[in-house]
């Protein structure tokens, strides 16, 4: 281990619950043809926030036992919540800005505060009035379903609050292409068992992070610059969609370079990728083109990639070309 290694001095509270009903809505966002998103009506805007704080001021609270400049993890847990009911903006990323330069302002003694949010799916329910279905303004089901995350870290300087870190997320998508995916041409070898396959089903979990050039972007505050999670979500889809995949690293480098000629706000695209694609039991269905499959062995393949500006450039480039070409 290196003799210089980072030492962590730091300390919070997570899974701060607090529900706000009747938030600003958010509207005015850039759509897009593969989303049909247009806003949040914010009706019901659920947080689950996770805050990390930072200072040298605190050394002696861990040294020496000392807790007189120590603010209690439960009275973080009151501020967050409280200040959810003074927020006047629209979104998760300017929620979570809003609370720690405020957090700043009133403890000198902490030098940085990091917050991430996980903003709690609740769906609109339908009702039925005069014979006429509409969704409901006061009905909400609770969904297990993919969530967006947004995650700040502000740094005190001599002058200023600094950003050091942020970034949006989409979090837990789980996407079923059933054919139209190929794997093929890997390296076979003695350890080698899996067969090549030109038109599998492939079951696909993702992580998808995106960060902004300027970070007042990501607040909401100018709308047509706000990139939605909920976009992104449709964005993936539209583009597995479409696309024969020949890999899943191949997928999402199409997917994010797909996302970064939409929204020319955004400097970089990360994926944290899973394969859970089933396992094959009956390959031939008499009268059927349908197979059975089950779930796959616990092991699964993982990837990483950061799809950069430059990355979605070239790709535009190359089409550009062969379009031209044709």
């Amino acid at each position: 281990m290196s003799k210089n290694h980072h030492k962590a001095l730091a300390y919070g509270k997570g899974s701060v619950l607090a529900y706000r009903t009747y938030l600003s809505s958010l509207t005015g966002v850039k759509e897009i043809s593969e989303s049909s998103f247009q806003g949040r009506s914010n009706i019901l805007f659920a947080a689950n926030v996770e805050v990390t704080v930072a200072g040298e001021a605190f050394r002696s609270s861990f040294s020496e036992g000392d807790n007189s400049l120590v603010v209690a993890t439960d009275s973080m847990k009151n501020f967050i919540q409280r200040h959810l009911g003074t927020f006047e903006g629209t979104t998760m990323e300017g929620f979570l800005d809003y609370t720690a330069r405020t957090f700043l302002d009133k403890y000198d003694q902490i030098s940085s505060v990091e917050l991430k949010g996980d903003l709690l799916s609740f769906e609109q329910m339908d009702r039925t009035k005069a014979e006429e279905r509409s969704a409901s303004q006061l009905v909400f089901k609770q969904s297990n379903n993919e969530q967006s995350q947004a995650t700040i870290q502000i740094q005190r300087t001599d002058s200023e609050y600094e950003v050091t870190k942020q970034q949006s997320s989409l979090k837990d998508l789980q996407l079923i292409k059933v054919q139209g995916n190929s794997f093929s041409g890997f390296v076979r070898d003695e350890y080698t068992t899996l067969p090549e396959d030109s038109n599998r089903p492939l079951f696909i979990y993702l992580n998808i992070h995106w960060t902004y050039e300027h970070d007042h972007e990501a607040l909401g505050d100018q709308p047509l610059k706000y990139v939605a999670a909920e976009q992104i979500r449709d964005l993936a889809a539209s583009i597995f969609d479409q696309t024969e995949t020949k890999s899943i690293q191949h997928l999402i480098y199409v997917i994010g370079c797909k996302v970064l000629t939409t929204f020319p706000q955004l400097l970089h695209v990360t994926f944290e990728s899973q394969n859970h694609t089933w396992d094959l039991i009956v390959d031939d269905i008499p009268n059927s083109e349908g197979k059975v499959y089950t779930e796959p062995r616990p092991p699964y393949g993982f990837q990483l990639f950061t799809v950069t500006r430059e990355d979605a450039a070239r790709e535009q480039a190359k089409q550009q070309s062969a379009e031209s070409a044709q």
